[in-house]
């Protein structure tokens, strides 16, 4: 197959959740008849609410710095499916996409064909295998491996990780993950492994003392970062903070989170406490290497800068969780500043939650909807939404929906767009094309509904 056509094939199963078939047993055969690549390379697993993809991008960084040649593995994707499956930072190249995923695909139609699959798997299954196996010929030290949804029955959870490492817990997916805290918690504890340590940053009780119970019960080694790997000494720096980070005693100083947000800390706090853990383990990872693991890790899509004057964030924030830590961001370094906010989100958020938490944020709301399936219209949006502003304007097309912002925002103005990762990746995919206008007419100040 060449990457265009593994691109339609991908296309062809649908979007990640479309058909979803939750279990492993569709992965396990595969990987066993390719000869059990995710086997050939020591891995970590990271689960979790928010905060999981940033956490696994800096893990990744600090074992890199090390000296590890280091595959990430991750989703969604903003603008290409190559973005999922790196190497020591680098996207998989078109060509071994399709090696790889040539590979796969042959598998799966001899194991239909025998009977040994039920059903064709889904995208992320596919996904999943094609990264397994790139690593393993690509000849990968070490994968850091997030997890999609849940965990544990998540197609990432084939793997024996040497750490599991389990970000925040709320709400979300509650369809496909349970309706409490602690149900959602029992699925994002199914990648602890028995005697295999685990980094929790989880505040929230309920969800917290499921995963002590299950690493009591697996005799898991825990670190938890509120209390074995406390961040402190927090200072700002035109929000990206400096802190310290004592983990278990041992004091990591002066360490940078590369990621914009209070927030972002945590997450920053929860790899270097995975580091400390596969450093326990026998990896050689040096003081050293996590400090430049921290500064020259990178996360495309969270509160991501693209434009200065006005000032432009990207953010998914795609349910209430990242929602508040947005908001939080906003009122603790953007404050007194006009703000205008684009918005899109999938039809199965929780929009009047979200809207209750952004919204209040902007003197405009523009609403609009990227090319995907499960995109809310701004019809549906506003229909939704629990607070209206004074100013909201509906504009399907993202990119004029930004431009739409920024055209009525003063230079010190900010425009935020943000709620889901789909709404980054358009605009993403339109600043590549050039496609985006940040220019405003000449002598316009802040404008009142565009």
């Amino acid at each position: 197959m060449t990457y265009h056509e593994c691109l339609q094939y991908l296309t062809a199963l649908g979007h990640e959740l479309r058909g979803a078939k939750f279990g492993l047993e569709a992965i396990t055969a595969i990987l066993d008849r390719l000869g059990n690549p995710h086997r050939r390379y020591p891995a970590a697993i990271v689960a979790g609410t928010n905060g999981k993809g940033s956490t696994s991008a800096i893990l990744a960084s600090i074992l890199q710095q090390a000296g590890y040649r280091t595959g990430l593995y991750t989703s969604p994707h903003l603008v290409r499916v190559n973005e999922r499956i790196r190497i020591n930072g680098a996207e998989i190249s078109d060509e071994d996409f399709a090696t790889s995923f040539t590979q796969v695909r042959d598998i799966v139609d001899r194991l239909l064909a025998e009977g040994a699959l039920d059903f064709r798997p889904s995208f992320f299954e596919f996904l999943t295998a094609t990264a397994f196996l790139h690593f393993a010929l690509a000849g990968a030290d070490f994968a850091v491996l997030e997890v999609g949804m849940g965990g544990r029955l998540d197609a990432t959870n084939v793997t024996e990780p040497r750490v599991a490492v389990i970000t925040n817990i709320d709400f979300d997916h509650q369809e496909f993950l349970g309706d409490t805290l602690a149900a959602i918690a029992a699925e994002k504890a199914g990648i602890i492994k028995p005697g295999r340590p685990v980094v929790s940053s989880c505040t929230q009780a309920e969800a917290a003392e499921v995963i002590r119970q299950r690493c009591a019960a697996l005799g898991a080694p825990l670190v938890e970062t509120p209390s074995l790997a406390r961040a402190f000494n927090l200072r700002s720096r035109q929000g990206r903070y400096e802190f310290d980070c004592a983990v278990n005693g041992d004091l990591f100083a002066n360490l940078i989170s590369p990621l914009l947000g209070r927030f972002q800390v945590e997450n920053a706090a929860a790899a270097v406490a995975a580091a400390w853990q596969l450093r326990r383990e026998g990896l050689g990872i040096p003081r050293q290497a996590i400090l430049e693991g921290l500064r020259r890790a990178s996360w495309p899509g969270r509160l991501e800068a693209i434009h200065e004057r006005p000032l432009v964030l990207l953010d998914g924030a795609h349910n209430p969780a990242g929602a508040r830590e947005v908001a939080s961001f906003v009122r603790e370094h953007l404050a007194g500043k006009a703000l205008r906010l684009v918005y899109a989100t999938m039809r199965d958020k929780a929009i009047g939650e979200i809207s209750e938490i952004l919204f209040p944020l902007a003197v405009e709301v523009y609403l609009t909807q990227p090319e995907q399936a499960r995109a809310a219209s701004p019809e549906e949006i506003l229909a939704a939404a629990r607070y209206r502003p004074e100013h909201i304007i509906l504009e399907p097309e993202p990119a004029t929906a930004l431009a739409r912002a920024c055209r009525s925002s003063a230079p010190e103005d900010v425009v935020l767009a943000a709620g889901s990762l789909f709404l980054v990746g358009a605009l993403k995919k339109s600043l590549e094309g050039r496609k985006l206008d940040f220019r405003q007419p000449a002598g316009r100040g802040l404008g009142a509904g565009a």
